[in-house]
């Protein structure tokens, strides 16, 4: 008959059957012990996943954090924002007032005033906005006609700081902003039947002309649009 692995495993011999049971529970505690290895392998590479997961997590937040913090430093800075004017700046030191007609006419007018501040203009308004080419003093003549105020410079005069400095006064809508060359002054702030001239862009007068006579209630048609007619060359 052919022994099993229980008749294996036995012996007559007390001394060598100690011996088998050994090599028995030896193969039992290396079964174990390789168990326990693979065990706390298994654990260690998941400790591994988890720390590797809130590794990515934390960098993802610190980006999300950074960009956060990055749209706020950088974000461009607001156009300053006015109450409506009531068209009335005599008291800013400085400011002239004209008395000016208000008639649509074709081609080119002679206006008292350089720049023009009112005056008889063509009938489609000058689209508000910044531009960094001269514009048709009669379609700006009308956009003043709608409470905008004007700023224009001698680009000869002034500097790109001053230009930057000048478009940073400017509210969002209702202004003009564009070179002027051959004015006798480096810049002009000017309004319906108003005008102030500076010397430099940092000058506080201007934002307080601004003040007075954007979009006035005092202007020949006020609220009427700034935008949807004439856009000149140079718009930015």
């Amino acid at each position: 008959m052919t022994p099993t692995s229980d008749d294996k495993r036995k012996s007559g011999n007390p001394a060598t059957q100690a011996k088998i049971d050994l090599t028995v529970k030896q193969q039992r505690e290396q079964k174990r012990q390789e168990k326990l290895a693979e065990y706390q392998k298994q654990l260690a590479k998941r400790r591994r996943s988890k720390l590797v997961w809130w590794i990515v997590g934390s960098a993802a937040a610190v980006l999300v954090v950074a960009a956060v913090v990055a749209s706020i430093v950088f974000a461009p800075t607001p156009a300053p924002s006015y109450a409506r004017g009531d068209g009335d700046g005599s008291g800013i030191e400085g400011v002239e007032t004209f008395t000016n007609t208000a008639n649509h006419v074709e081609g080119s007018v002679d206006y008292p005033q350089t720049p023009p501040a009112g005056g008889d203009h063509n009938a489609a308004w000058l689209n508000c906005g910044v531009y960094t080419e001269p514009v048709p003093n009669e379609n700006a003549v009308h956009s003043l006609e709608h409470g905008a105020v004007w700023i224009t410079y001698d680009p000869a005069q002034v500097t790109d700081e001053d230009i930057a400095a000048l478009e940073d006064e400017l509210p969002s809508t209702y202004t003009l902003l564009t070179p002027y060359p051959d004015m006798d002054t480096p810049i002009a702030v000017s309004a319906w039947n108003a005008q102030l001239k500076v010397d430099s862009a940092d000058d506080p007068r201007i934002a307080e002309f601004i003040q007075a006579y954007w979009n006035s209630t005092n202007a020949p048609e006020p609220g009427a649009a700034c935008t949807g007619a004439f856009e000149a060359p140079g718009k930015k």
